[in-house]
Parts: C-alpha cells; sequence; structure tokens
C-alpha cells in the first residue's frame, strides 16, 4: 500500500499584505492557539489586509498532507464545514465504486509524474539505494503501480480511521477574522468529532551508505543525466540551512560555481541543480546534471567532483555566501506577504508547528540563514558532501548504457 503521510490542515483566509511586526531585532507573526478536547490544535493568525480571490488545493510529503482552503472571510463558515466534513463524515463515502475511481486518478498521476516524464523515474531509484527497504523514506510518496494496484477499500477505510482524525491534525486559520469568532466556529465544526487512535510512530535507526553507490537507468531520454545525493540532516536541524547555502554556491543560478564551468565554460552540461532537502526524520542533497549532445556522463561526474572538492578546500568567496543569503531573505518575505496558498502564513504556521513545536519560528528560521559563515559552508560540504558516501545515479538513452558513469569511477 502507497505510504500516506500524517494530516496537517491548513485554512488560509484573504489577504496578501502581511500583518507583522519587523524591527531590526525581531519578526513576529502574532498567534493565538488552543487544542479541542478532541485532540484538534487550532492556530488562529489575524490579518485585516487587501482580500485575494477564492481558492484550493492540497498536497502530501513524505512527512504530512496538507489541505488549503483561500476565501473572503464570510465563507470561513463554509470552509471549516467543509473540512470538518471530510474528517469526520468521510468514512461512508469510501465506497467500492469511488475508490476504484480514486484509484486511476491516483495511477494517471503516476504516469504523468514518473513513467511518463522524462527522467521521472530517477528520483524513486535514487531513494531505494540512499535508504534501507525498512525506511519510510525509501519510496516515493504516491507509491508504486504494485502499491495503488494492491491497495483494498479495507485498507482505505483503515487508514483513513487511523489518520485523519482530530488528534494528528492541525487546522491554522489566518486572515481577516476575528478571533473569538473563528474559536466558536472551529468548536462548532470539529468539536464533535471522535478522537482517534493514538498515533505512534518509531523513529527508524540513522542510516549510511557504506560505500559509493553506482547505478544506470535507460530511459526515454535524449540526453543523459547524472544525479549525485549524499545523506545529510533533518529539516531545521543543524546544519540544514548551511546546506542550503552550499546548494546556491554549487548550482543556484547562472553565477553559481558548477553553472559557470559545466555550462558556460566547458560547455559539456545543458543544465545543473543542486538542493538540500530535508525531512522529519532524516535529509538528503542531491545534485544533477544534464550532459550536452556528444558529452557523456563521466566528463560531468569528473567536473562536478572537482568542484566540490575545490569548494572544501578553500571555501566560498564572501560575496557568494552574501548572495546566497539575499536570494533566501527575499525568498522568506515573499512568502511573508501571502495568507494563503502553499507558503502562505496559513501554511508557515502549520509547518513551524508541526517540525519545531511553535508556530511562530519565522524570525528563528530567517536567522538560521543570516548566521551561516563561509567558515560553517566550507565545513558542510566536507561533512556531508566530501568524507561520506553517495549515490551516483546516471539516467541514459536507451540503448546507450556507455554514456553512464562506470561504478568505482575516479574523478
Amino acid at each position: 500500500m502507497p505510504r500516506i503521510a500524517a494530516v496537517l490542515i491548513a485554512l488560509g483566509l484573504l489577504s496578501v499584505g502581511p500583518t507583522i511586526r519587523l524591527s531590526a531585532q525581531s519578526l513576529r507573526v502574532p498567534y493565538e492557539t488552543f487544542t479541542l478536547p478532541n485532540g484538534l490544535q487550532v492556530i488562529l493568525h489575524e490579518d485585516h489586509s487587501v482580500p485575494v480571490g477564492a481558492d484550493n488545493n492540497g498536497s502530501t510529503t513524505e512527512d504530512r498532507t496538507n489541505y488549503y482552503e483561500d476565501g473572503p472571510a464570510n465563507a470561513l463558515a463554509l470552509m471549516l464545514y467543509l473540512d470538518s466534513d471530510r474528517m469526520g463524515f468521510l468514512l461512508p463515502e469510501i465506497t467500492p465504486e469511488k475508490v476504484e475511481l480514486q484509484r486511476g486518478v491516483v495511477e494517471n498521476e503516476r504516469r504523468q509524474s514518473y513513467e511518463n516524464r522524462p527522467y521521472g523515474l530517477a528520483d524513486e531509484n535514487i531513494l531505494k539505494r540512499l535508504y534501507p527497504s525498512n525506511h519510510p523514506y525509501n519510496w516515493p510518496v504516491i507509491g508504486s503501480m504494485t502499491d495503488l494496484e494492491a491497495a483494498t477499500i479495507e485498507d482505505v477505510r483503515r487508514f483513513f480511521q487511523t489518520y485523519y482524525t482530530p488528534n494528528n491534525a492541525t487546522v491554522a486559520i489566518a486572515g481577516d477574522i476575528a478571533p473569538r469568532e473563528a474559536r466558536r466556529l472551529a468548536e462548532r465544526y470539529f468539536g464533535d468529532i471522535p478522537r482517534g487512535p493514538a498515533v505512534t510512530r518509531t523513529p527508524p535507526p540513522a542510516v549510511r551508505l557504506d560505500a559509493d553507490v553506482y547505478a544506470t537507468l535507460e530511459d526515454r531520454v535524449q540526453l543523459p543525466r547524472v544525479y549525485h545525493a549524499w545523506h545529510t540532516v533533518k529539516a531545521f536541524a543543524d546544519d540544514d540551512a548551511t546546506l542550503d547555502v552550499v546548494a546556491n554556491v554549487l548550482a543556484g543560478g547562472r553565477s553559481s560555481r558548477l553553472y559557470r564551468r559545466l555550462v558556460y565554460d566547458l560547455q559539456i552540461a545543458t543544465d545543473v541543480v543542486a538542493f538540500q532537502d530535508g525531512g522529519r526524520i532524516d535529509g538528503k542533497f542531491e545534485l544533477s546534471a544534464t550532459a550536452r549532445p556528444g558529452h557523456d556522463l563521466a566528463e560531468l561526474h569528473r567536473v562536478i567532483a572537482e568542484e566540490v572538492k575545490k569548494l572544501a578546500d578553500e571555501g566560498p568567496t564572501p560575496r557568494e555566501v552574501e548572495r546566497a543569503q539575499n536570494g533566501f531573505e527575499a525568498q522568506f518575505l515573499s512568502r511573508l506577504e501571502r495568507v494563503g496558498g502553499f507558503g502562505g502564513k496559513a501554511d508557515q504556521l502549520n509547518l513551524y508547528n508541526y517540525f519545531v513545536g511553535t508556530p511562530d519560528y519565522f524570525q528563528k528560521d530567517l536567522d538560521r540563514y543570516r548566521r551561516v559563515t563561509r567558515a560553517a559552508v566550507q565545513r558542510a560540504v566536507r561533512t556531508y558532501l566530501v568524507a561520506p558516501h553517495r549515490v551516483v545515479l546516471s539516467v541514459v538513452p536507451q540503448g546507450k548504457p556507455e554514456l553512464a558513469v562506470k561504478a568505482g569511477a575516479t574523478p
């Protein structure tokens, strides 16, 4: 059965301008929180600024499922009713016919995002080599086609009864609200939903690779691409933000080290991407580059290793660190201008509450990036990208395995 994460619900209401307190010392997003007798935690943030149109969506990551609704303040009762209806009364609607319909929808989504997308199968090939089979990050969130076919209606109902419960969820309500009235509505619509079973999650043991792992995937692609992946740290752990800066220095835009070297100077690659991906229980750092026609992945592999080692030996320049910090700060402040949607304040309040245990973590989050130094970047590269082993996956056109990085290849 595909792995689905625990439930978090974010209701983003109204507005694009943030109601925040910002000074040279501190940035605050005021909130109130309370917990209903059935265990549902509610977070309230009052923001009376410019309204926006209605929208709704949802997402599932390795760690949490997140639904959101954006709408005018006078629709708050309707939105809470709809969310409470899903949480408290969906079970009778989980019928064989509807399960089969949604199974087909998810299978088509998987085809669109994985089987029928160039390089779409790379991620699951990396995960199953980076993590042991019993680790919850070993497989993609959507699961495999085999998982989707094997899921029975009893599996779906049991999962819903276990995880879609008040004591396993948080509702964040942000926007043009009166907190007292919002609390009354939350109590009215969610208060009668019964508490579910206690959800226990045993943390998996720490994982590491004992040797470099090389793999080749033949795919319906025209250009080969190489992926490097390392184990790193959880989200919000020490070095998580530093590794974000490392990724920016290496491949964050056209002035980054790998872009300049691979795409501009040597002209052996068409693109290069790097990112730190911290989750609730573990993290990984991933770096990929696509070869230009006429070049194989061994060339890219060698240059990537050279640039990573150079960064470890010499560290970044002050300008590189400053550029990365400025970029992250701009993105951070841009998110604060939105109340709803993915990354808006309702979503962020919920995310911080889930990962670090406090909704108003905005200033501390920003400070993580402001504290990153050149020495910290150099140490992080040495610690996570040079010393440890990695997964090296080559995705090559079908019938051209000779373009892949060979096992045991030395830079």
